[in-house]
C-alpha cells in the first residue's frame, strides 16, 4: 500500500506549537492527569491565521503526521526529543476529525484515530451520581465498553483512581507502554477516562497507576467484565452478544413469593463437580456442565442451584471467595456469554441461581484492589478496621460512598445482566462486629463507642432495599452465624433486610448429635430440640453445606457413627430430618454419593461411588425425598408460621425418638425419627384426626438401602389420649429409620 505523501515540509518548532512548558513537563514526565489539555486538536493562531495546533505523543517515533479527511498528510514538528508532535492547521476548526500516522526507526507505521481529540465519555450526571455513591449502574459507565463515537470503533475506558498522579491504560494494542495511552481525570470525582479507537473485544489490558509518591502500580481494572486465565491476571474488553431466553422466567419471577414456595438448594462448586480426566483433569466449561447439571438436579428434585463463588479469582484453593475480578466470571469454565448460557438453561429448566457473593473482604494481591491508587482506597487504612485476621484479606471500607457504590453495583450486576436470582452473601457477621476475631486492643469501637460497624449496617440495609425494589423476586441470603437479631426483618423496622438466614445453629447443633453414639444420644436430645426454641425469630434456610466437609471435619457418611451399615442408615435419617423440619434446605453437591473422603476442591467428585448398591439407596431416597417436599405444600408454605409445625413429642429421651406435625390449610404430614439402631415395637404417638393413617416414606426400606425391618403400610387410630391429644396409633419404628405418615383423606 502506497502511503499517503506528506504535503507541507515539517513545521518550525515555536508557538503555538509548542504547549505550556508546565504542561509539556509534567505529560513528559508522565504526571499529567489531564492530557487532553495538551494532546489533541486545539485553537490557535500563527502567523496572524487562525486554525488549530494538533499535538501527539509516541516516546518510540522519529516522525508523525496528521491525516487529514481530505486524504492531505500534514507533517508534524517534533516539539521534544521525547516523541512530542505538534502541526498548525490554518483554517481549521473544532470539532476537528483526522488521524494519527507515526514513523518509527526501522521504517514501520502505525495509524490511528486520535483518542485525544474525542469528547470524555462519562457525563456531568455520570459525575455526580459516582461522587455521591449512587450510580446504580455503575458498570455502564467504569470499566472497558465497546463502542462506536463520531463512527470510529474503539473502547471507552473509566477507573476510579483519585489519589493518582496519572493513570494510563496499557495492553496488548500498545505494547503494555504507560507512556502512549494517559488517561484524563474528569473534574473531583477521581474517575480517569479515555476513549481509544481500534482498540477491540479480546484485548488484553491494565492501568498503570502512578502513585503520588511516584511508584507505579500495573493494576487489573475493578470493573472489568472479563479476566485472563489464571493464573495471568490481566483484564479482558469483552462485549456480550447473548440472546437470552429465560423471559417467561423472568416475568414470573417477580411475582412470587419465595417464603412460601419449596426451596431446595443443590450448592455447587463447579470446578469440583466433574472434570474432563482425559484432557489433563481439566474443569468443565460452562456450556459442557450445563444439561449435565440441570439433569441431576432435576432427578432430586433442586429448584434452586448454588453457585460458590463465580466471579474471578487468582486462588483456585480460595474456592473462589477471595475476588480479585468482582464483574468478571472466572475464565476457567469459559467466557461471560457462556456463563450466561447456564444461567439461561437453568431458568428455561424451572431452576433458580444463587451466586455465593463476597463482600466481607478480598486478597492482598497486588495486581487487584489492593492500595488500588497507592493509597487505602477500598480498604480501611488502619489494620484495625482494614485487615481481616483469619483469612489475611482486607476489609472493604463501608464508609467511602464510592466503595458501597463499588458494592451495591456489582450485586445489581449480577441481578441485571446475569440473570441470577439471588446473592448468598458470605461472612456477614465479620461485616457487622468491629471486634469480629480480635482481641482486645486489636480493634476500634464505633463513634458511640459500641462494637458494631454502623457504616457496614448501613450498607447491607441499603443494599437489600435497592435490591427489593430493583429486582422484585431476586433473594438475598446471608451467612450469618452469631445471635444478631433481626437479620430478615424488614429494614424499616432495624432489621437487616435479608429474605432469608443460614441457620448456622441448626447446622453445628444436629451435626454434632449425629456425630454421637446411638448409645449416648439420650443425653443429648436437646441438640434437636433447642433450634426449634428460635425457629421463628429467623426466616431460615438449612444448610448441611460444603463448610461443614472439609479441614478434617469428614464427610457427612464418615461422622456417622457405627457400622458401615448404621453409617448409611444415619445419612439416611439426618436427610429424611432435614427436610421434614421447617425451614428451606440446601445440600453441598456430592451429599447424594456419600463419599468417604473430604471435599477436594482439586478433583472431580467421586462420581463412581454412584454404583455401590449403599450408595443407590441413598440416592432413591434423596430421589424420594425430593418428590414428597415439592407434592407436599405442608412442608413449605408454612415454613416460617408457628402454625406449621408441631411437636407430637420432643421428650422422649430414654429411647431417642421424636415426633412432629408439618401443617398447612389443608394437609398434614408427620415425622418420627428413631435415632438408635433398636427397633421399637408398639409405640404410641398421639395424633389429631381419627381413621387410618399411612406410611408414605420409611428410610429403612429394601429399596433405600434399609434392613427391610417389618413395618405396616397403615395404622388405625384408637381412642387413647397421648401427648395432649385424644387419638394415638401404635407404630413400628424400624432401626435408625424415620417414618413419614400422612393422616386420613390426606
Amino acid at each position: 500500500m502506497t502511503p499517503t505523501p506528506v504535503t507541507t515540509a515539517r513545521p518550525r518548532i515555536g508557538a503555538p506549537l509548542a504547549a505550556d512548558d508546565a504542561e509539556q513537563l509534567a505529560l513528559l514526565a508522565g504526571d499529567h492527569c489531564d492530557p487532553h489539555r495538551v494532546l489533541g486538536a486545539h485553537p490557535a493562531e500563527m502567523d496572524g491565521r487562525s486554525g488549530a495546533v494538533v499535538r501527539a505523543l509516541h516516546p518510540d517515533a522519529s516522525t508523525a503526521d496528521v491525516l487529514l479527511p481530505s486524504g492531505e498528510a500534514v507533517a508534524m514538528a517534533p516539539v521534544s526529543d521525547q516523541g512530542l508532535f505538534a502541526a498548525f492547521l490554518p483554517g481549521a476548526t473544532l470539532p476537528l476529525q483526522y488521524r494519527l500516522r507515526f514513523h518509527f526507526p526501522g521504517g514501520a507505521t502505525w495509524v490511528r484515530d486520535d483518542p485525544y481529540r474525542f469528547l470524555p465519555t462519562l457525563g456531568p450526571l455520570d459525575e455526580h451520581l459516582i461522587g455521591e455513591g449512587t450510580h446504580r449502574r455503575l458498570w455502564d459507565r467504569l470499566g472497558a465498553h465497546p463502542r462506536r463515537i463520531d463512527g470510529v470503533d474503539g473502547v471507552a475506558f473509566a477507573v476510579w483512581a483519585p489519589n493518582a498522579r496519572r493513570v494510563s491504560v496499557v495492553g496488548d494494542f500498545c505494547r503494555w507502554d504507560g507512556r502512549v495511552f494517559p488517561m484524563r481525570q474528569l473534574g473531583a470525582t477521581g474517575v480517569f477516562e479515555l476513549f481509544i479507537p481500534a482498540v477491540q473485544p479480546g484485548a488484553l489490558y491494565k492501568y498503570e497507576v502512578k502513585t503520588r509518591e511516584g511508584m507505579l502500580r500495573l493494576k487489573t481494572d475493578p470493573l472489568a467484565q472479563s479476566m485472563e486465565l489464571p493464573p495471568a491476571t490481566a483484564s479482558r474488553v469483552f462485549a456480550s452478544t447473548y440472546s437470552w431466553g429465560d423471559a417467561e422466567w423472568l416475568a414470573a419471577r417477580s411475582t412470587r413469593d419465595a417464603a412460601r414456595e419449596p426451596i431446595a438448594i443443590y450448592e455447587v462448586h463447579l470446578a469440583s463437580w466433574a472434570r474432563v480426566v482425559e484432557e489433563a483433569n481439566r474443569p468443565m466449561t460452562y456450556r459442557e456442565i450445563a444439561p449435565r447439571l440441570i439433569g441431576h438436579m432435576k432427578r432430586f428434585g433442586f429448584n434452586w442451584l448454588e453457585l460458590m463463588p463465580v466471579m474471578e479469582h487468582p486462588l483456585a484453593g480460595s474456592w473462589g471467595y477471595q475476588v480479585s475480578g468482582y464483574f468478571a466470571p472466572t475464565s476457567r469454565h469459559g467466557s461471560p456469554d457462556d456463563f450466561r448460557y447456564l444461567v439461561d438453561l437453568c431458568h428455561q429448566n424451572g431452576i433458580g441461581v444463587i451466586l455465593d457473593w463476597v463482600p466481607a473482604h478480598f486478597p492482598r494481591d497486588d495486581f487487584a484492589l489492593r492500595r488500588f491508587d497507592g493509597t487505602a482506597l477500598y480498604e480501611y487504612e488502619d489494620p484495625r478496621l482494614g485487615e481481616h485476621p483469619d483469612w489475611g484479606t482486607l476489609i472493604f471500607n463501608y464508609g467511602r460512598n464510592e466503595v458501597r457504590n463499588f458494592l451495591i453495583a456489582n450485586a445489581l450486576f449480577w441481578l441485571s445482566e446475569y440473570h441470577v436470582d439471588g446473592l448468598r452473601v458470605d461472612a456477614v457477621a465479620s461485616m457487622l462486629y468491629l471486634d469480629y476475631s480480635r482481641k482486645p486492643g486489636e480493634w476500634l469501637p464505633n463513634p458511640q463507642g459500641g462494637r458494631e460497624n454502623l457504616d457496614a449496617l448501613r450498607f447491607i440495609r441499603e443494599l437489600n432495599d435497592i435490591v427489593r425494589s430493583e429486582h422484585p423476586g431476586c433473594l438475598m441470603i446471608a451467612e450469618e452465624s452469631t445471635a444478631w437479631a433481626g437479620v430478615t426483618a424488614p429494614t424499616k423496622d432495624r432489621g437487616l433486610g435479608f429474605h432469608f438466614k443460614w441457620n448456622m445453629g441448626w447446622m453445628h447443633d444436629t451435626l454434632e448429635y449425629f456425630k454421637k453414639d446411638s448409645i449416648h444420644r439420650r443425653h443429648h436430645q436437646n441438640q434437636l430440640t433447642f433450634a426449634a426454641i428460635y425457629e421463628y425469630s429467623e426466616r431460615f434456610i438449612m444448610p448441611l453445606s460444603h463448610d461443614e466437609v472439609v479441614h478434617l471435619k469428614r464427610s457427612l457418611l464418615d461422622k456417622m457413627p457405627g457400622d458401615t451399615w448404621q453409617k448409611f442408615a444415619n445419612l439416611r435419617l439426618l436427610l429424611t430430618y432435614q427436610y421434614m423440619r421447617p425451614g428451606k434446605k440446601l445440600l453441598f453437591m456430592g451429599t447424594e454419593i456419600a463419599p468417604w473422603s473430604e471435599w477436594n476442591c482439586q478433583a472431580s467428585l467421586d462420581w463412581h461411588l454412584a454404583q455401590d448398591p449403599s450408595r443407590i439407596g441413598l440416592a432413591h431416597l434423596l430421589e424420594s425425598l425430593g418428590r414428597l417436599y415439592h407434592a407436599s405444600p405442608c412442608l413449605w408454605r408454612r415454613d416460617h408460621e408457628p402454625a406449621g409445625f408441631q411437636w407430637i413429642d420432643c421428650d422422649d429421651h430414654l429411647h431417642s425418638v421424636l415426633s412432629f406435625e408439618r401443617n398447612d390449610d389443608a394437609q398434614q404430614l408427620i415425622g418420627v425419627f428413631n435415632m438408635t439402631p433398636v427397633p421399637r415395637e408398639d409405640y404410641r404417638i398421639g395424633v389429631n384426626r381419627p381413621g387410618r393413617y399411612r406410611v408414605v416414606l420409611n428410610t429403612d426400606a429394601d429399596s433405600f438401602g434399609g434392613s427391610g425391618y417389618p413395618v405396616p403400610e397403615t395404622h388405625d387410630t384408637e381412642p387413647v389420649p397421648m401427648h395432649r391429644r385424644a387419638q394415638s396409633i401404635r407404630l413400628t419404628l424400624p432401626p435408625l429409620a424415620a417414618l413419614v405418615l400422612a393422616p386420613p383423606g390426606d
